[in-house]
C-alpha cells in the first residue's frame, strides 16, 4: 500500500529551525521526484522545493531560497526538508509528494502523483 508520512512539524519560534521527514512506504522514492508544498489558511497551496530522483537536481521557491534545503536518503526511504531561519510567513501545513522521476521547472501541485497527509508548522514568538 502507497504511503507518504510527514512529520517534523512543530512550533517554533521566528529564527528557529525545522527538520521535516517525508516516510515513504508501499514503494520505494528511488525513481520519484520529491516535492515539498505548504498551504497556510486563506493563501494558495504553494510549491517549496523538490529533489529530482536522477541526479538531486533542486527547486526551491524564491521565499524559502537560502534558508531551506531539501534533501533525500534513498537507503532509508525518505526525503527531508531543513527549514532554517523560519519566519512567521512560513506557518503553514507542510505537505510532501511525489511524481516520477523530475521536479520539472516549476514545482506545481498537479504535476504530483502522491501526497501525504501533511505536518503542521507554526512560527511564532
Amino acid at each position: 500500500q502507497l504511503q507518504l508520512v510527514e512529520s517534523g512539524g512543530a512550533l517554533v519560534q521566528p529564527g528557529g529551525s525545522l527538520r521535516l521527514s517525508c516516510a515513504a512506504s508501499g514503494f520505494t522514492l528511488d525513481y520519484y521526484a520529491i516535492g515539498w508544498f505548504r498551504q497556510a489558511p486563506g493563501k494558495e497551496r504553494e510549491g517549496v522545493s523538490c529533489i529530482s530522483s536522477v541526479d538531486g537536481s533542486t527547486l526551491y521557491a524564491d521565499s524559502v531560497k537560502g534558508r531551506f534545503t531539501i534533501s533525500r536518503d534513498n537507503a532509508k526511504n525518505t526525503g527531508y526538508l531543513q527549514m532554517n531561519s523560519l519566519k512567521p510567513e512560513d506557518t503553514a501545513t507542510y505537505y510532501c509528494a511525489v511524481q516520477r522521476l523530475s521536479c520539472g521547472n516549476e514545482i506545481v501541485f498537479y504535476d504530483y502523483d502522491y501526497w501525504g497527509q501533511g505536518t503542521q508548522v507554526t512560527v511564532s514568538s
